[in-house]
């Protein structure tokens, strides 16, 4: 979380309260979250992953939040960001055999090997882990995802909820290019025609999807031309389609889809497609 400055000031008789300036951000709410477009949530789960091999290579050494719970944390551009540091630690239990290494959630427990330091390994690192499988991973990454990616999402779930993991969980989360490349290879060939219209925009003939990124019309993100006619025939209220030279932060293209296209008008930055009836 990006501090812009702090002070030290005396308040209501206590010495040196520390009063601190941050970045303003939106609360997180999974209900809104798990309506948002799958590629949000995959970005967030990303940033998440940033935070927790942070966390794990600090420079104060391996860190654990002890409040782990969605609210200690905020949406800001589209990344997750933890707020509330007060219940941090960088203590790492000591031990005397595994034992001693025992670490209890709701749904499971995990026995850690005890070092010959006398330390629990990895318990901080292994608790953020899970929490963040508990409340984040295992909601946000399954849910609505591409079907070409279900299986690796699964295997990234199922490796984090049972700790098997190397190091850190960032090396079981996919690049953002991968949502791409399995989008590429999943697409299929499309029967219908369609009118390609250069430099045009439809901009009325709106009609309600999910997900969408726009809450007045079908706005969706789409790899190539191709994944885009075949979204387009999958809705049948669908009769054409707008590509616009806007992107997603993985570098897909947003593409408008119309139930209409009875009237078009001139833009230089869209090209329309228009599904050829018989």
């Amino acid at each position: 979380f990006q501090l812009y400055g702090y002070c030290y000031q005396d308040s209501n008789d206590i010495p040196d309260t520390l009063t601190t300036i941050t970045e303003l951000g939106s609360p997180l709410e999974m209900i809104q979250l798990l309506q948002t477009s799958w590629e949000d949530r995959f970005r967030i789960c990303l940033s998440l992953v940033r935070l927790l091999h942070y966390l794990a290579h600090s420079p104060l050494g391996s860190v654990t939040l002890l409040d782990f719970r969605p609210r200690q944390f905020v949406i800001v551009d589209g990344e997750l960001k933890v707020t509330d540091l007060d219940d941090a630690s960088i203590e790492e239990s000591s031990c005397t055999s595994n034992s001693d290494c025992f670490m209890e959630f709701p749904a499971r427990n995990f026995t850690l090997p005890c070092s010959v330091e006398g330390r629990c390994q990895n318990m901080n690192e292994k608790r953020n882990l899970y929490n963040a499988y508990r409340f984040f991973f295992t909601y946000l990454l399954p849910h609505s995802a591409p079907s070409s990616l279900r299986p690796l999402l699964d295997k990234i779930v199922n490796a984090t909820g049972n700790h098997n993991t190397p190091g850190n969980a960032k090396y079981f989360i996919p690049s953002p290019s991968v949502n791409s490349e399995f989008t590429q290879k999943c697409v299929k060939s499309a029967n219908t025609k369609y009118r390609r219209v250069p430099e045009a925009f439809i901009p009325d003939e709106n009609y309600r999807c999910w997900p969408s990124y726009h809450h007045k019309g079908c706005l969706l993100s789409v790899f190539d031309v191709n994944e885009a006619i075949e979204i387009c025939d999958s809705y049948s209220q669908c009769k054409a389609f707008v590509l616009t030279n806007q992107t997603t932060w993985t570098g897909r293209q947003l593409v408008f889809f119309k139930m209409a296209s009875n009237h078009i008008m001139p833009d230089p930055d869209k090209i329309t497609y228009v599904k050829v009836t018989d």
